[in-house]
C-alpha cells in the first residue's frame, strides 16, 4: 500500500502529539514523529469502532416480535459460537463467550478488509496477530489462575506424575509460551499468502476473472478467524478445567 490513507492522515493530524508522548514513555521512538500512526492501526481502529456501532444498533433496536437483520445476524452468531463454546470450554462458558465472539469478529473483519482495492488486511502485519495472540495468552492464564487458584493452576504444568514434575514443568511453560508464536504465525502467514495471491491476480486479469480468487480469500478469512477463535476456546477450556 502506497502512502497514508485519509483516516491515517486525520488521526496523525489530531493525535500525533499525544501518541508521540505516550510512545516516549514506553521507550519507543517512532521513525516519523509527525506521523506515528500507521495505516494498520487506523484500520484496526475503524474495525473496533465499526463493531461498537454494530452492537449499539443491535442493542437499541432489540425486538422480540420483529427482529431486524442486524439482530438476527447477532443472534445466529451468539447461538452458533455459544454452542461451540459450551462443547469446548464446558460449564461456565457463558463468561467467556463475549471474548471469543469479539475475537472472531475482529479477526474476520480485519481479514476481509484485504478485499477492498488499495487496502491491506491489518492481519497482514505481524504486529496485529501477535497482539491478538498475547491478548489470548494473558486472558486464558488470568482466568486459569482465577478459577484454579495460583497453586492449583501451576499443578497443570507439573503433570499427573509428581516425580516427573521437574521435567514436565519447564516443557509445559515453554509450550504455553510457544502458543503466542503459533497463533501469530498461523494467522499472519495465511493472510499474507492469501492477500498476495489476490493482489497478483488482480494485477494480471480483468475483474471478472478474479471473482473466484476473491471467493477463496473470503473462505480463507473465515477459516482463519474460526481457527483463531477455536484455539482461544481450547486454551480457555484447558485453563479453567478442574482435574479429577
Amino acid at each position: 500500500m502506497q502512502g497514508s490513507l485519509a483516516i491515517t492522515q486525520l488521526l496523525n493530524h489530531l493525535f500525533a502529539g499525544p501518541v508521540d508522548s505516550l510512545l516516549q514513555v514506553v521507550g519507543v521512538h517512532p521513525a516519523n514523529p509527525a506521523a506515528p500512526i500507521d495505516n494498520t492501526f487506523a484500520l484496526e481502529l475503524l474495525v473496533v469502532l465499526g463493531l461498537i456501532a454494530y452492537f449499539s444498533i443491535v442493542r437499541l433496536s432489540l425486538s422480540v416480535e420483529k427482529p431486524a437483520a442486524p439482530q438476527q445476524i447477532a443472534e445466529i452468531l451468539h447461538e452458533s459460537i455459544g454452542g461451540l463454546a459450551e462443547q469446548i470450554i464446558g460449564h461456565g462458558y457463558e463468561r467467556f463467550q463475549p471474548f471469543v465472539l469479539c475475537i472472531f469478529l475482529f479477526v474476520l473483519t480485519c481479514n476481509l478488509l484485504g478485499l477492498i482495492p488499495g487496502l491491506d488486511a491489518p492481519t497482514m502485519s505481524p504486529a496485529v496477530p501477535l497482539g491478538l495472540a498475547v491478548t489470548v495468552f494473558i486472558y486464558y492464564n488470568f482466568h486459569g489462575v482465577r478459577v484454579q487458584g495460583p497453586i492449583g493452576y501451576l499443578k497443570h504444568f507439573a503433570g499427573p506424575v509428581w516425580w516427573l514434575a521437574w521435567l514436565l514443568f519447564p516443557v509445559e511453560v515453554i509450550s504455553h509460551l510457544a502458543r503466542n508464536m503459533s497463533l501469530t504465525i498461523r494467522l499472519w502467514a495465511n493472510m499474507f499468502a492469501g492477500d498476495l495471491v489476490t493482489l497478483v491476480f488482480f494485477s494480471l486479469f480483468p475483474i471478472g476473472l478474479t471473482l473466484p480468487f476473491m471467493g477463496l480469500h473470503i473462505l480463507v478469512s473465515v477459516v482463519q478467524a474460526g481457527v483463531f477463535m477455536l484455539l482461544a476456546m481450547i486454551y480457555l477450556g484447558q485453563a479453567v478445567a478442574h482435574e479429577h
